[in-house]
């Protein structure tokens, strides 16, 4: 689709290259350590911000300034210091391909060991940089993975400064990373637009579950203070509650299992519960004598409703059936009274009601997580059983309205984030020819280009 859109060029050669089969015929090949330095300069002890490659997680070209600031007597002297226009490449999990520009910055500033910092020396510095995030140069990085370990592999320092590629002229590499440079920022506009719409059908989704949950499906309901200040008024016939005098509520020991390659019991932590689900991801595994003293307390009930604590606080998903696990540290477990009522308590957690209490416990401070005492005490507003039952069927509906329109957006992301990469892999590789693009001229009207 992008090469049907432009024009190729006229005449291509073999490459000579172990990742590409042809490039432009003007263009000659070059070697990364002809063109870049790779820095390794010694770290005095003095206060120095420190660019950590979890800072940086997106996988796209982007300008940064500093992470956070760290005392310099405590930086190993292999860290790496960084000037203004420095390349860092992530060495670390290569797949993510974390590419940063650094920008000019007031303190010294270094970079995490997982970076390989490169300083072009060759005035095709941008055009470099979207070509590392070529997807076939990536493909062949990738490759070259000394671990095989999913989770940590790495790329020897050495992969990067003996890459070799094909280098157009000075001008003509000017004229793709300007192209690639106005082209990307439409995509990226269209991006955040849709990265804005998500979070407001966040925002509105979360907006009707609360008022659901704590003034009923019936506008006309006779209301009364709940009691609470943070809450206000609610219906009069409902009842305001403890969440321990509604469930109980089951804390998780305040320790690690000792985990096992072969392990047939997952320790469910915070990092599985993200968006309402229980993930697998990093999952981890613990034995049976470990199951046991884990579950002294109670395994958790299928049905019933996991909470994280801490790391993030507030964090909820049900209890899958035919799984064995236990609770890892900072997690808790809520196991109605009623059991019709789990539906109904789950919705009211996803409503604002818990983070306003949050807010109120924490008396203004930035809190990450909630003691046990403090989520026993949260406020509940319990209606009648028919009551609850209709406002679950409700919101069911309604949550899966904004679950398909946020897919929808999602889905959108993640096409218009595979034609930026693909735009940006055949303009460095030479499967389109933009050496005649020029740069629109300002318009005094409004008309909308179309992305790439």
């Amino acid at each position: 689709m992008i090469v049907g859109k432009y024009n190729p060029y006229q005449k291509y050669r073999t490459s000579n290259l172990e990742w590409l089969d042809y490039v432009p015929s003007t263009w000659s090949n070059a070697r990364m350590d002809d063109i870049a330095l790779t820095i390794k300069e010694q770290v005095t002890p003095i206060d120095i911000a420190v660019i950590q490659v979890m800072h940086y997680s997106i996988p796209t070209i982007q300008m940064i300034g500093t992470g956070q600031a760290e005392d310099g007597s405590t930086i190993d002297s292999n860290k790496f210091r960084v000037k203004e226009g420095d390349v860092l490449f992530s060495k670390l999990n290569p797949r993510k391909q974390t590419i940063t520009t650094v920008r000019s910055h007031d303190q010294p500033v270094v970079a995490s060991t997982e970076f390989i910092v490169l300083r072009l020396t060759h005035s095709a510095r941008r055009f470099v940089q979207y070509l590392l995030y070529s997807q076939e140069l990536k493909s062949f990085v990738c490759s070259q993975v000394e671990s095989a370990t999913k989770s940590h592999q790495r790329i020897n320092p050495s992969v990067i400064s003996k890459l070799k590629f094909a280098l157009p002229s000075e001008d003509e590499c000017a004229v793709i990373a300007n192209f690639l440079d106005h082209e990307t920022a439409k995509i990226d506009t269209l991006i955040e637009k849709q990265q804005q719409l998500i979070k407001l059908l966040k925002e509105k989704r979360q907006a009707v579950i609360s008022h659901a949950v704590t003034k009923g499906l019936n506008p006309n309901a006779p209301m009364c203070d709940s009691g609470v200040e943070w809450l206000g008024e609610v219906p009069e016939h409902w009842v305001v509650m403890r969440l321990k005098n509604t469930s109980d509520v089951i804390d998780c020991r305040n320790k690690t299992p000792e985990y096992f390659d072969d392990g047939e019991y997952f320790v469910v932590r915070t990092t599985n519960i993200k968006n309402q689900l229980l993930n697998m991801n990093g999952a981890l595994y613990t034995d049976e004598a470990n199951f046991k003293t884990w579950t002294l307390r109670g395994a958790p009930p299928a049905g019933s409703i996991f909470f994280t604590r801490e790391a993030p606080a507030g964090e909820i998903c049900i209890v899958p059936a035919n799984l064995k696990l236990c609770m890892g540290q900072r997690m808790m477990n809520f196991v109605c009274h009623n059991h019709d009522y789990t539906s109904y308590l789950f919705d009211f957690l996803l409503s604002d009601c818990l983070e306003r209490y949050i807010e109120s416990v924490s008396l203004g401070s930035t809190v990450s997580h909630l003691r046990v005492e403090q989520v026993e005490n949260i406020p509940v507003i319990v209606p009648p059983q028919n009551e609850a039952r209709a406002i679950h069927e409700e919101l069911a509906e309604i949550k899966t309205k904004y679950l398909k329109l946020t897919e929808e957006a999602e889905s959108a992301i993640e096409l218009m984030q595979e034609r930026r990469t693909a735009l940006i892999s055949a303009a460095v590789t030479g499967k389109i020819d933009v050496r005649n693009w020029q740069a629109p001229k300002p318009s005094s009207t409004n008309n909308k280009e179309d992305a790439a």
